[in-house]
């Protein structure tokens, strides 16, 4: 097959893959995931809706919280429309600067998530550290300056990854192993030397999850520390108890992390479904039960939910 320059790239199409061998559950398939990005999306956006209804949550924690959401509904709707236009339509067809434009969002999105991530750890840190001046550490023009950080440091890190994919000939046909478009998938693409966009790639990773992770693991090992010199029994469980819910979601976020990177790994020749439930895990379950665990666990999130609600049934 001939090269596709970059002249024709506006005629490039990708073709993205459901679950292998299960095709004809595809519609079966669709329950369990719409219900996924539902409960995601909803429950995200009611933590959003009580952070900003309920004046009690204007403090940093649950502002950090409303940043988590942001980012994982940004994740979730940017894999929505291609995931479910493949169980409900086999729509596997997807324009080549569509493709490099949803890849763009999932990997922003997720990159801020991270960041967040590690924003609250910080935030947990400085509330056990040294609590009395916690609100005056953790000022709101602080928060948002910490918000806009960790956006533009999302965008600036994966611009040059479409821009550099798209600068590359293309030679064969465009078969991705996902619902959805990833940098991994779309650099075994081209019919060219991608060394440097795979340099790059890996740069990244380490720039974001590599360091973030490092860095919420030295800022428990602090908390820790901490809270081994509190000398009440009762005041050190009341302190690790306030960072159950974010330990949970860092849990949630970055275990199927390192399982999807083991299972390419180690287990290579296992069945392609595994490949893509592994992978799907990985995007959809942290923005599914991030909302969830705080919900449970943070009695004013569930009380900002009920304000939220109690205030609609009022005006109708």
């Amino acid at each position: 097959m001939g090269t596709q320059s970059n002249g024709s790239l506006d005629r490039l199409s990708v073709f993205l893959t459901g679950i292998p061998g299960l095709e004809a559950q595809h519609g079966w398939f669709s329950i369990p995931f719409f219900t996924m990005y539902m409960v995601a999306i909803v429950g995200n956006s009611l933590i959003m809706a009580a952070v900003q209804a309920d004046s009690d949550l204007h403090e940093p924690m649950y502002l950090f919280l409303s940043m988590l959401a942001i980012s994982e509904v940004g994740v979730s709707v940017s894999t929505l429309p291609t995931v479910m236009g493949i169980l409900w339509f086999d729509a596997r067809r997807v324009d080549f600067d569509g493709c490099l434009a949803q890849m763009f969002f999932i990997h922003t999105f997720s990159c801020m998530e991270s960041g967040v991530l590690l924003a609250m750890s910080y935030d947990r840190f400085v509330a056990i550290y040294n609590p009395l001046r916690y609100t005056s550490i953790l000022t709101l023009p602080r928060i948002i300056s910490m918000g806009l950080g960790i956006t533009l440091k999302s965008v600036a890190l994966m611009a040059p990854l479409p821009v550099l994919l798209r600068q590359l000939p293309y030679c064969h046909i465009n078969i991705l192993s996902h619902s959805y478009c990833l940098h991994s998938d779309l650099i075994q693409l081209p019919c060219a030397d991608t060394m440097l966009n795979s340099i790059l790639g890996l740069a990244i990773v380490l720039a974001t999850f590599g360091l973030d992770s490092l860095l919420i693991v030295v800022s428990y090992g602090l908390i820790l520390y901490t809270v081994l010199g509190i000398a009440s029994e009762e005041g050190r469980w009341k302190a690790l108890n306030t960072c159950v819910s974010h330990i949970c979601a860092v849990l949630v976020y970055y275990v199927p992390m390192i399982g999807v990177s083991v299972m390419h790994r180690v287990a290579k020749h296992a069945s392609p479904v595994v490949h893509t439930l592994m992978s799907s895990i990985y995007l959809f379950v942290p923005p599914v039960l991030n909302p969830i665990i705080y919900s449970i666990k943070t009695q004013p999130i569930q009380q900002g939910i009920a304000i939220l609600f109690s205030c609609k049934r009022k005006l109708i």
